[in-house]
């Protein structure tokens, strides 16, 4: 796998904002899939947002509303800006990327690209 890097976690209290960015190598193709995962300890890793080749995104329930992501091509970059920030999100949050879909497939595309991950804390 092609390593990306994650920056942007840390650690905000109860109803605050973090934003996430992951640097891809030059090498990631801009039609594949790309996401952000998260994993509590004791937990299964969670995806919770998905974006396509055209920016087409999808997000998980439970942050709906409070999470966005968003990609810049020229950049190579992806995004997760986090807002109203609960304890419960406090996990690791890895970048990744997989084959080219469309967003109704990517939630089901095994990605095969992963960042390291980046820690992010919610106090109460």
């Amino acid at each position: 796998q092609v390593q990306k890097v994650e920056s942007g976690g840390g650690s905000v209290q109860s109803g605050g904002s973090l934003r996430l960015s992951c640097e891809a190598s030059v090498y990631t193709r801009s039609r594949s899939c790309m996401g952000w995962f998260r994993q509590a300890p004791g937990k299964e890793r969670e995806g919770v947002a998905y974006i396509d080749s055209d920016g087409s995104t999808s997000v998980a329930d439970s942050v709906k509303g409070r999470f966005t992501i968003s990609k810049d091509n020229a950049k190579n970059t992806l995004y997760l800006q986090m807002n109203s920030l609960k304890p419960e999100d406090t996990a690791m949050y890895y970048c990744a990327a997989g084959p080219s879909a469309s967003i109704q497939y990517c939630p089901r595309v095994l990605m095969d690209l992963w960042g390291q991950g980046t820690q992010v804390t919610v106090s109460s």
